[in-house]
Formats: structure tokens, sequence, C-alpha cells
């Protein structure tokens, strides 16, 4: 089979979370672009707006040096029916002119969703990155993704083994088939985002901290943006009281949609809380690394906090990373004012695995090699091989 002199992927992103799994995959795949002999990758960066706060999102684009988008959306807010409507009619005309190679969609957000129903009725190769991760939570529209992007996925690529079994129970891949190439481990690009920028980051230690006239270890750090926990106002209001009454400052660093909630409600924080505007990558990544906990309804802010060793404090009832809570690192409290205060004020380890079940830093280079190398051996995706449309 005669090798391609270029491929085409497309990477579809849309919320912070994603822009940070992103950088890694750049980095990588301009590493591979560099070596003679090999396929170009000509990346293409669809941003679906699904992140709306425009300042924010080109800070993390700037500061984690991922190349500017190639289409920006501009889908903005809405009901999920309404983001995922313009996020369709948006997205299906740019994968229609481009004809990927790869479509590569990013975690479980709702641009995760738009980009893996629209690759799969054009009947363009899916790749999902961080694939298998499962709460069993199916109320969690998060959940509710991942499962149809990992359904509708012919790469399959997952950050842990226990995710890699998830899929195999589910059918999806074949532990006992070694030419079975849909699944496959690579680890986390989060844990390598982190690797990748925690020294630029540090370097701007003191100067934070300062900024918020914090010290080290003496604050927590609070984020909170899941709709279980917003949308309900009794449930943000008890939360946000547990919060302010904790023997530390907390530092809350309000997601957009959170800030949106706030402000046309009759809550105020009140206490230790200290709200401030959302943050870019470096500042929050000092930050939880300096903090004496984190509280958090994030999964990537959980990683992040076991990556960092910094005890984390969950405010749910189950989470997509047990390996987190197995390692004593990360505790599911849910929402009880007092479970929050119990949990944070009781004394707990950051825990530790003696081998990173997130794999040791270079997920995306793994990623970058299993979609050059299923491309090259070809794929049954329902219509033509990768090998055939090469």
């Amino acid at each position: 089979m005669k090798i391609p002199e270029s491929v085409t992927w497309v990477s579809v992103v849309g919320a912070r979370p994603q822009f940070v799994k992103l950088a890694p995959i750049c980095r990588a795949i301009m590493a591979h672009n560099e070596r003679v002999g090999t396929p170009r990758i000509e990346h293409r960066i669809i941003h679906t707006g699904q992140h709306y706060d425009r300042e924010v999102a080109e800070l993390f684009f700037v500061q984690m040096g991922i190349p500017e988008p190639n289409y920006n959306l501009a889908v903005g807010s809405g009901s999920h029916g309404a983001q995922l409507s313009r996020m369709l009619e948006r997205i299906e005309p740019v994968l229609q002119a481009e004809e990927p190679d790869w479509v590569i969609v990013y975690g479980d957000t709702n641009s995760t969703l738009a980009g893996a129903i629209i690759a799969a009725r054009l009947e363009l190769p899916l790749a999902h990155v961080e694939a298998g991760c499962r709460s069993y939570d199916m109320a969690m529209p998060e959940e509710q993704t991942r499962i149809v992007a990992d359904h509708l996925s012919q790469l399959l690529l997952a950050p842990s083994q226990s995710a890699l079994e998830n899929l195999h129970r589910e059918g999806i891949g074949s532990e006992n088939d070694p030419r079975d190439r849909r699944t496959t481990l690579v680890g986390d690009v989060m844990h390598d985002a982190v690797l990748q920028n925690l020294a630029l980051a540090e370097a701007e230690s003191a100067k934070t901290l300062q900024q918020f006239s914090l010290e080290d270890h003496c604050y927590y750090l609070l984020t909170l943006h899941r709709a279980e926990n917003t949308n309900d106002l009794c449930r943000l209001r008890t939360i946000l009281e547990a919060a302010g009454s904790l023997d530390l400052p907390v530092l809350f660093p309000i997601h957009p949609r959170t800030r949106h909630i706030l402000d046309s409600s009759p809550i105020r924080m009140k206490g230790n809380l200290r709200p401030v505007p959302p943050l870019g990558y470096f500042e929050m990544l000092v930050l939880e690394k300096n903090a004496s906990k984190i509280v958090t309804d994030s999964g990537g802010v959980q990683k992040e906090a076991f990556y960092l060793g910094v005890p984390c404090v969950t405010l749910r009832d189950r989470t997509e990373w047990p390996e987190t809570v197995e390692a004593g690192a990360n505790r599911l409290v849910g929402t009880a004012p007092e479970d929050i205060r119990r949990s944070v004020l009781l004394g707990q380890a950051a825990g530790l695995y003696s081998v990173n079940p997130y794999g040791d830093g270079k997920a995306s280079d793994k990623i970058v090699e299993a979609l050059l190398e299923v491309h090259g051996a070809g794929m049954d995706t329902g219509n033509a091989s990768l090998a055939e449309r090469a």
C-alpha cells in the first residue's frame, strides 16, 4: 500500500478542558511534522464557541501555544437543544469541505457530541480522546455524551486501564484479539499538559499568589460548574454556604455559566469565599498546586489535583476517575454541607500509586502514532476503509 504524502485531521473543541487536551496533541503533531520520511499531518481546528467567554478562551489558546482555530463557529450559550442544533448545522459543511482522514473529539461536552454525530452521519473516521471513562450516572449529560461518542468511534483512545476495560465490557474492541486496533491504552493527555506547562506556570507562582493576597497552602480552591450543582439554587446555596464557613480563605474562580446563574439569583457569597473571574490555565495550575485542598465538581480538576499531589474533595457522588479515589487522593462527598465541611477539615494525604494509572506523560505522542498506524493499516468504517480513502 502506498504511504500518503499527507493526511488531514480535524479536531473539534469548544470548552476550556478541551483546549487543555488539544494543546499536547498540537505539540505532538508539530514534532511529527519535523521528521523526514513520514506523512505530513494537516491539522485543522474547529472551535465551536461552546465556551462563550471569548477573552478567557483566547487566553487559553495563547498561554498553551495552540494554533489559532481554522474555524470559529461562535455557537454561544443556550439550552442543550439550541446549542447542539447550532453546532450540528455549522460543523457539517466544514467537515464536508475538509473531507478529513480523522475527525478527533475530546472528552464529554456538547462539542464532543456534535462532532461525533456529524462525523458518523458523513461516514468520516472518528477518534475519541479520553474514551471509556464512566461514572455510571446516566443522569449526567457528560455520561450520555461519553457513551454516544465511544459507540460511534472507530478509534478509542483510553486514558487508563479501567477505561479500556469499560469499553471491552460494552463490547467495543477486544482484549483478546491483537489484530483489533479499535481500542488502545494511551494515557491521559491532561497529564501531558501538566508536565509540559508546570515549570512555566511556577515561574509566576509568587506573583499569582500575591495577586489574590494568598499564602502558600493557606487557602482552599473551589471550582463549581456542573448542571446538577448549579441549576438547583438550593443545592448551589448550600454548597457556597458550606465553603464560606471553612477555616481558610476559599478562592472561587467562577465559571461563566455559574456566574450567569448567580447574577440572576438571590444567592450572596459570604464568609471566607473569595469570588474571582475565570482564570487562565497557568494561573489555575499555580493555584491548584499551592492550595491546601481543592474542592470541585470538575473531572479535569480532580485529575490535576492528583498529578500535583494536592488532596481533592469532590462535590459529587460518583466520578469517571475512580483511580484518584482508590489512591486516597480524592474524596467523593456529595453536596451536604456537613459532609463538605467535615471532609475538607479532616486530614487527607494526596494519595500515591507506584505506577501512575494515567500513563507516563506521553499520551499525545501515542495518540498521534495510533491515528497514523490505524490509517496506514486501513479500517472498515461502515463504508470505505481508510486505506481506500487515502
